[in-house]
This record gives C-alpha cells, sequence and structure tokens, in this order.
C-alpha cells in the first residue's frame, strides 16, 4: 500500500506561499477628503496605487487581495496584477477575516504566510517588504514593521502633561505584518472586532510577534496634513 503524505516520513512538504491581504474598505472620515482617503489623488495618482506599485515588485508573493465594501467600483477594470474581493466588514479586523477566508477560498493554504497592509500606508516600499519576509520565514509566530518611539513620551491628565513615560521599550507598530493565514485567521475570530492591527489579535492568542525594523516614511495617511508629505517624499523619490 503506498503511504499518503501524512503518513510518508520522506513526502515533501510543499513550501509556504506569500500572499498581500490589503483592507480597502474605510471611508478615512478623518482625512476630510471628498472620497476615501484610499482613492485620494497623491503625486498624481489614488493612494492606493502607490501602495499596490510597491507590493508588485515583490516578485515572492503568489498574489495580492484588496478587499473593498460591496458596491465599490473603484476596481471594476479587470486587473491581472492583485485579486479583489467586495467583502469588507465594518472593522479593519472584520475585513481581514474576509479577506483570508477569500484567499483561503480561491486557493491559499493555512499555512501559507499572509501580509497584512494598510492601504493608506502608501509610502512602503518593496524592499521594506522583502526585509519583513526575510526576518520572519524562519519564525515560528512571525511579526510586522515597527520604529522605535523616537521622542518623548507623555501621558496626560485632563489635556496636561502628568507623567514622562519610559520609551526605551516602545515601538510604533507599522504594516505589512506577516502571519500563518491559519493561526491569524483564528487569532482574530477569537479576539473580536476590538483590535486594531494583527499583531494586537495574536498577542491576545499569547503569541509575541517579531518587531522588524522599519521606516519613518512608512507612515499611515490618516489627517490632512499628511498628504502633502505623502506628496513631497513621492515627488522626491521621482526626481
Amino acid at each position: 500500500m503506498t503511504p499518503t503524505p501524512a503518513q510518508d516520513p520522506f513526502a515533501q512538504v510543499p513550501a509556504p506561499r506569500y500572499w498581500a491581504l490589503i483592507p480597502c474598505a474605510g471611508t478615512g472620515s478623518r482625512a476630510g477628503t471628498p472620497v476615501p482617503k484610499q482613492y485620494q489623488l497623491v503625486a498624481g495618482q489614488p493612494m492606493v496605487r502607490h501602495t499596490l506599485a510597491a507590493f508588485a515588485q515583490v516578485t515572492r508573493l503568489a498574489g495580492t487581495l484588496v478587499v473593498v465594501s460591496a458596491g465599490d467600483t473603484f476596481f471594476d477594470a479587470p486587473n491581472a496584477a492583485f485579486l479583489v474581493a467586495a467583502c469588507g466588514g465594518s472593522t479593519r479586523a472584520a475585513s481581514v477575516l474576509n479577506g483570508l477566508s477569500a484567499l483561503l477560498h480561491r486557493g491559499a493554504d493555512g499555512n501559507d504566510w499572509v501580509l497584512v497592509h494598510d492601504a493608506a500606508r502608501c509610502l512602503v516600499t518593496s524592499a521594506q517588504i522583502d526585509a519583513l519576509i526575510d526576518a520572519c520565514q524562519g519564525d515560528a509566530v512571525g511579526g510586522l514593521l515597527a520604529l522605535k518611539l523616537p521622542d518623548t513620551l507623555k501621558r496626560e491628565v485632563a489635556g496636561r502633561a502628568a507623567e514622562t513615560v519610559d520609551r526605551s521599550d516602545k515601538w510604533l507598530a507599522q504594516t505589512p505584518q506577516m502571519f500563518r493565514i491559519s493561526e491569524l485567521h483564528d487569532a482574530l475570530l477569537a479576539a473580536g472586532d476590538c483590535v486594531t492591527d494583527e499583531a494586537s489579535a495574536m498577542e491576545f492568542a499569547g503569541k509575541s510577534p517579531l518587531l522588524v525594523e522599519g521606516s519613518a516614511q512608512n507612515f499611515k495617511v490618516t489627517y490632512p496634513m499628511d498628504f502633502a508629505l505623502a506628496q513631497a517624499v513621492l515627488e522626491t523619490r521621482r526626481r
């Protein structure tokens, strides 16, 4: 009797693949833009296009899935560079959870890695994405790009500085955040909608994600003033 792959100790286990997941279902209410901020023009293109261009240069990715809200027609034109799933939820966590299910439905394996990235972090570079993959591909948990806190940190009470907080062990979480699809799916299910990033869900599940040094330029465009800064960085890179 021929042993099944699970029974055969010499059977080759397929190498895990890498997928990108871009939640793109937010409204961007704090940005003050006439359209969802991910579609606002920055340096001549909708912001999310800059984000997708960076991921398109990462040759190790098996695919990129963009999660949009139901009824969102921005990506109606077919594009071979990425997939689109209209399964966005009311929170980021819900959108990511639905996106993970969509990846599994489209042929991803639960043991594959997924890199979740904010659509509004349009200054990420392919080199930063590759650095995260290099650092995490052999890790038991996975990890995230992050930046050591550069400024003095204050605790506030009633609008006044009440205490200076030790910043030596403080990091600013960024994206991408890279974890196994099944592990992240289960962690998000357990943590619920309260978590604001994938690392928080993994921490809720008792895991300790790896911190991989990122870049100050990989900031999330959130407020009106951020658009001008993002535009200046992109124009400088072009020159």
